[in-house]
């Protein structure tokens, strides 16, 4: 794993799919459809053996996959939807459980600067920031008011589970995710084809420049993005790569997919770490080009960064 795309509160003990139940907040209730996109069942190519990808990683062998008709978000949750999850639920995040997030350094608010000081190991450009959450992106001193439309970050997969259950859905597998985030072109490096940037326009938002130290801002945003802000996909979905990183219901392997069903596949029911997809804001083709939709990396359930956020499905 290329340590750029998050950072991990490096969780020691593998879990169980099994073993997680719903919180007094979130007891399920009917599911919400609003915003929500039909993606019909059918078959597809998943996975890559593009030459500049990550064979590591487990994006490839190719292989053919058969999936039934789901209901996906035509947007990551944002802001404004998870204050208002907050508002009905009382619900606390990991990061304000634990006190503190990562936050990409040239982000973090001026309060902070001083005692931003710790780093994981070989990534200088994550930092603990105490306070750091959703509702405080870079940290006290910083707030969402002016991005309620831009995806929520901070955003663990425990997180982005309870809501999902809150609200009638769940997280999709990285089968479902990768079908939709194709909009039914095959084995195309991005939702919208191979060309970055058609006839030079940007169509996600990833670094532009030298990472980590110069981002040009070509696309318009050094940060996250209004989630609507670049065109949709065949199938109506906003932002399926780069913006935010997103949670899939999935345990991450490297190799489980080989042995997998082909029909409606799913990870492997034990793991250290889920799958997450899309890549994001911190993306950029010297390091870490995963915001292709086959490209796939993880991090373990309680982790929390200012670049993972999700969207959510429900089964029809």
């Amino acid at each position: 794993m290329n340590p750029c795309c998050t950072a991990s509160r490096e969780s020691e003990l593998p879990l169980l799919v099994t073993s997680k139940t719903k919180s007094v907040q979130s007891q399920q209730k009917l599911t919400i459809t609003k915003n929500m996109v039909s993606i019909e069942g059918g078959t597809y190519l998943m996975g890559t053996d593009y030459e500049f990808g990550f064979p590591a990683d487990g994006e490839g062998p190719i292989q053919q996959v058969k999936l039934d008709r789901f209901l996906i978000d035509s947007t990551t949750v944002t802001n404004r939807n998870f204050a208002d999850f907050v508002k009905e639920t009382k619900y606390k995040t990991d990061a304000e459980k634990f006190g503190w997030s990562f936050v990409f350094y040239k982000f973090i608010h001026t309060r902070n600067q001083d005692s931003a000081n710790q780093s994981p190991a070989g990534t200088p450009w994550w930092r603990r920031v105490d306070g750091a959450s959703w509702k405080h992106p870079e940290g006290p001193g910083s707030n969402i008011k002016t991005r309620m439309n831009h995806p929520a970050v901070h955003i663990s997969w425990n997180d982005a589970y309870e809501f999902a259950t809150h609200n009638g859905k769940r997280l999709p597998t990285e089968a479902e995710w990768e079908y939709a985030a194709r909009g039914g072109q095959e084995q195309k490096l991005y939702p919208w084809g191979d060309d970055l940037n058609p006839d030079g326009q940007h169509m996600c938002n990833i670094w532009q420049g030298e990472f980590p130290t110069n981002n040009s801002e070509e696309d318009g945003f050094s940060s996250t993005a209004p989630v609507k802000n670049y065109p949709p996909n065949n199938y109506g979905l906003y932002s399926m790569v780069g913006n935010v990183w997103e949670w899939q219901q999935d345990w991450f392997s490297p190799t489980y997919h080989q042995i997998a069903s082909s029909h409606n596949p799913k990870g492997p029911q034990v793991g250290t770490s889920k799958t997450i997809k899309g890549g994001s804001y911190l993306c950029h083709e010297s390091y870490c080009n995963r915001y292709r939709v086959a490209a796939r990396s993880a991090n373990t359930p309680d982790s929390s960064t200012g670049n993972l956020g999700f969207r959510c499905v429900a089964d029809i």
